[in-house]
């Protein structure tokens, strides 16, 4: 297969943007009625489809998103991106999905303008606080986990995810990672230190460490140690690369590319990744 015709399949599922933000809205109002159809003929194909134990969502677009609808500031684009993923959550464990990891903000989104910056940060703490106390996240069993750097966030935040990491510990039926000030290279460094560390707590020498150092000794220091790996990794915002999210863990994940920016994502284009990991023949690097 040529390069061109990887990159078409890469991006095939993608919906034909609209050359006139102004029809968009009227455009959208008349195809309703044959969206509701097709996802509900989606819907009725769910139970034959294989579905992922794990899927990884980078939630990108937030800003875009703003801008074309020409909202006053991008935090309100990142206020109806928090705002979707309540949605998103709901339609992966309706179709029985039972592990979830969204990356909300990245290492290098510390370097955004710090107006932008600490308003999300905010958003984030109201958010999380809304978590631990969320009917839906205790009737539905939700154990919640932040991943990433958290020392690195301010200290009222790092309360409220401890609070709700503690509110949700003893749940396990759906499991939600929000990776906040991640970064795949960073996790895997941190992984390795931690591994260094402790096997020279031992006594171990340095020839000993690395005598036996395999995938299995670095493993246990990742965020997302005891769940599965990612099965499929989507993105939003048609962007096509990984920019660090689980780097480890999605070795083997399939990837789905999106063209909906976060906060517009519908349930058919979740339902369309599905649908597209479940047409995937899984080699495993076999």
């Amino acid at each position: 297969m040529t390069t061109r015709e990887t990159d078409v399949r890469a991006v095939s599922a993608r919906p034909t943007r609209s050359r006139s933000l102004g029809l968009r809205p009227l455009l959208d109002l008349v195809k309703q009625p044959f969206y509701w159809l097709y996802e509900r003929r989606l819907l009725s194909k769910v139970d034959e489809w294989s579905m992922p134990q794990h899927v990884g969502i980078i939630m990108d677009g937030n800003r875009r998103y703003a801008r074309n609808l020409g909202l006053s500031h991008v935090s309100e684009g990142h206020a109806r991106g928090a705002a979707k993923l309540w949605d998103v959550l709901n339609w992966c464990y309706e179709v029985g999905v039972p592990v979830i990891t969204v990356w909300s903000f990245s290492m290098e989104n510390f370097q955004r303008e710090g107006s932008e910056v600490e308003s999300l940060l905010e958003l984030f703490e109201e958010k999380t606080r809304e978590l631990a106390d969320s009917d839906d996240v205790h009737s539905n069993e939700i154990r919640v986990r932040y991943l990433g750097e958290i020392s690195m966030l301010p200290e009222s935040l790092q309360q409220a995810i401890r609070h709700a990491e503690e509110a949700t510990a003893g749940y396990s039926k759906f499991q939600l990672n929000i990776a906040m000030a991640y970064g795949g290279r960073e996790e895997i460094t941190s992984a390795f230190r931690s591994y260094l560390r402790d096997e020279h707590s031992k006594g171990c020498s340095m020839e000993e460490i690395v005598e036996n150092l395999d995938k299995s000794s670095i493993e246990p220091y990742l965020y997302t140690h005891g769940q599965p790996e990612p099965d499929l990794i989507l993105r939003t915002s048609g962007e096509v690369r990984l920019s660090g999210f689980l780097l480890w863990q999605s070795a083997y994940a399939e990837y789905y590319f999106c063209d909906a920016n976060w906060p517009a994502l519908r349930k058919i284009d979740l339902l369309r990744a599905l649908r597209a990991y479940h047409g995937r023949q899984r080699r495993l690097g076999r």
